[in-house]
């Protein structure tokens, strides 16, 4: 490359003077100067100048003196030089004998035509010839020619020559080869000298993530390689979000800038910049410095990416909170037996946020949200539904073991007294009631449950009314004296079996247990009275039975008699039959059994009674044609033949029902007969049997 070189450049070495190059013209005041025999070294020869057995070397100006064992380099040859150049002979003109030991010896340019100067002389005031202080020896410039400064030269220091000697103008060795400029203005790796501290500010610089060290080498595709890279990873990253940058993004970013930190780093190894040796000394920590840039990206993206987490943590636990909302609003006025399951999901909620995320935005809902649910929960108390509420009730005084107790606070303890109270109240409900629940299992869970509560003790008060109330409607008008009855066996029941209050309420235990027996009497009267008489029967039998020595028992057994005989005949229920047998004057009846079957007699009128009448041995069954003809008498025979009883009858109609047994325990014949007393009469009926033919 052609170029002008600075005024204080050296030769290069792979640059020679052209050999027909014309010396420039020299001053006339200028003489040449005296030659000297090289065989001989003055005594005052400079340092510069060598010696080698008569030959002189010559060395750049300034160039420092070679240690001596080390064999001088002689300067490469000019261009043109002839073919014996460097063979160790030298043509006319050279300065002596060479050296065999030296290769490389070298000619100076031809003589000058006559009458002008030497191409090795110098005008006197040039470079390195005025005499005076600060000059060089007499008679030495600065060379002409191709050594002259200028286009084509290599102008500047004139070569070195020892001061006793003119004329010399030996070349220098010529200067290093220029650099070659590499693409983008940046210098070719490996042509300059390795500087490790500028290939660290390059990879320093990579690493900032903007491609600043390729930049410097103004390197520009590589430079956009960067820029691109790092706009792909803010397009990837931003904005942060909760679920960040993919790893494998992260990891190929990380491969590009350690790639692209190692290439810098080989780039700017042996490159040329241009820059001064206090900004070379600045450039590396402030390219460190430089690496706060993407450190500080990462430190902000981190802090957004974890802001990010948390807002997407926060709506997402608002969303259950607002889920489980949804669960116990949906049943909002429903039972609580539907509604059991989804309560239980949204309670599970609440308890997970309020106690791991309690202080969350969600979390710190929580409290209103277990107020609006024991409010919902707890609904039908407040409507005064009792046993509607216990269930929910029971749910809300049993959290403590599903809800850490903290978050609950003093919730629980609210719930008891409206427990207790429905506890009471749905148990005095079902006093007297015979099917499940019953009276007692509420009363002894109560008494259980809640001891010092004061709706405990109103359990005993409450029986003692119960029972008292049943046993009036016994006797009240319009009452149902069975049902009551019934009742009453209920609170005698109730009133020993709750087991905490046991003694309390043994008292009324037996109360209930007089109310009973003369509730069994008024249940079946009445039945009789509504015409129920296979029940007032039942009922009347049933009380004889398990009161045997009552007062009242006999007139039981009557009323069961008159019962039975209504059933078949209801002109005889009528009424019913007297409690107490009437006075006056009896009349005798007599009936004999014509039958060889035993038969059972019921009778009702104004007294009421039954008796059995045995088989008759020697009788036998009339057939029905024979009962139909004029003059047909049964019990024809002897009378002791017959068996018979004798009764006492007060005047009046009775209704006689008869009760055969026949060939099959499951056939009954039955038949009532009417029979009227009058005063003053004695009566006889022969009982018989007749075939259906």
């Amino acid at each position: 490359m052609v170029g002008e070189e600075p005024n204080d450049a050296r030769p290069r070495p792979d640059e020679t003077a052209p050999q027909d190059t014309p010396p420039q013209s020299t001053s006339p005041q200028d003489a040449p100067p005296p030659r000297i025999d090289l065989g001989k070294q003055p005594a005052d020869a400079p340092d510069d100048a060598v010696r080698s057995e008569g030959t002189m070397v010559m060395r750049p100006l300034g160039a420092a003196t070679p240690p001596s064992d080390t064999p001088p380099v002689p300067p490469a040859s000019p261009v043109g030089t002839p073919p014996d150049a460097g063979t160790g002979s030298a043509p006319a003109g050279s300065f002596g004998p060479p050296d065999p030991s030296v290769t490389g010896s070298f000619r100076l340019p031809p003589p000058a035509p006559a009458g002008g100067p030497a191409p090795w002389e110098a005008p006197q005031g040039q470079n390195g010839g005025s005499a005076g202080p600060g000059g060089g020896a007499p008679g030495f410039g600065a060379p002409q020619g191709p050594y002259a400064g200028g286009p084509g030269g290599f102008g500047g220091q004139a070569p070195a020559a020892s001061p006793g000697w003119a004329g010399a103008g030996t070349l220098p060795p010529p200067p290093p080869a220029p650099p070659a400029y590499g693409p983008g203005g940046g210098h070719e790796p490996g042509r300059g000298e390795a500087r490790p501290l500028q290939a660290a500010l390059v990879a320093v610089l990579n690493l900032s993530c903007l491609g600043l060290g390729y930049l410097l080498l103004r390197h520009w595709v590589s430079a956009a390689l960067c820029w691109a890279a790092t706009a792909g990873l803010l397009v990837a990253a931003l904005p942060a979000d909760a679920d960040g940058v993919p790893q494998g993004v992260l990891l190929g970013y990380g491969a590009f800038l350690l790639l692209a930190a190692a290439d810098g780093a080989r780039r700017g190894l042996r490159a040329r910049l241009s820059f001064g040796t206090a900004v070379r000394r600045l450039a590396l920590p402030l390219a460190v410095v430089l690496l706060a840039v993407p450190a500080g990206g990462a430190v902000a993206y981190a802090s957004a990416h974890a802001d990010a987490r948390e807002e997407a943590r926060q709506q997402a636990l608002l969303a259950r909170l607002a889920a489980a909302d949804e669960l116990v609003a949906a049943h909002k006025g429903e039972a609580y037996a539907t509604a059991q399951a989804d309560y239980l999901k949204a309670l599970e909620e609440y308890g997970a946020i309020g106690t791991k995320d309690a202080g969350s935005r969600a979390g710190k809902l929580v409290p209103a949200r277990l107020d609006a649910y024991y409010e919902q929960v707890s609904a039908p108390y407040g409507k005064k539904s009792y046993c509607e509420a216990l269930d929910p009730l029971k749910h809300l005084h049993t959290l403590p073991t599903l809800v850490d107790k903290g978050l609950l606070g003093d919730r629980p303890a609210g719930v008891a007294e409206p427990l207790a109270h429905s506890t009471y109240e749905c148990g005095a409900a079902a006093l007297g009631r015979s099917a499940e629940p019953k009276a007692d299992g509420y009363f002894s869970e109560l008494a259980a449950d809640f001891p010092q509560s004061p709706y405990t003790a109103k359990v005993v008060p409450a029986v003692r009314d119960a029972v008292r109330a049943r046993v009036g409607a016994l006797t009240a008008a319009g009452e149902d004296r069975c049902t009551a009855t019934e009742e009453l066996r209920t609170l005698r029941s109730t009133a020993g079996s709750v087991e905490p209050l046991e003694q309390e309420l043994e008292p009324v235990r037996t109360e209930a247990d007089q109310g009973v027996r003369k509730g069994v009497f008024a249940c079946g009267t009445q039945q009789f009275g509504k015409k129920q008489f296979a029940k007032a029967a039942e009922t009347m039998d049933a009380y004889a039975k398990d009161y045997p020595d009552d007062a009242r028992t006999p007139y039981a057994r009557s009323v069961s008699i008159a019962a039975r005989v209504a059933e078949e005949e209801p002109e005889a229920g009528k009424r019913l039959p007297p409690e107490d047998a009437p006075g006056g004057a009896r009349m005798t009846l007599v009936i004999s059994n014509d039958a060889p079957s035993p038969v059972d007699v019921l009778y009702t009128g104004p007294l009421t009674g039954t008796f059995t009448l045995k088989a008759c041995g020697g009788c036998r069954k009339y057939e029905r044609v024979a009962t139909l003809r004029p003059g047909f008498k049964a019990c024809a025979g002897a009378s002791s033949k017959y068996p018979k009883v004798t009764l006492d009858l007060p005047a009046g109609t009775y209704h006689m029902l008869q009760q055969r047994l026949g060939t099959s325990a499951l056939s009954t014949d039955q038949k009532v007969i009417r029979t009227k007393i009058e005063p003053g009469y004695t009566y006889t009926t022969c009982l018989y049997t007749s075939s259906l033919l």
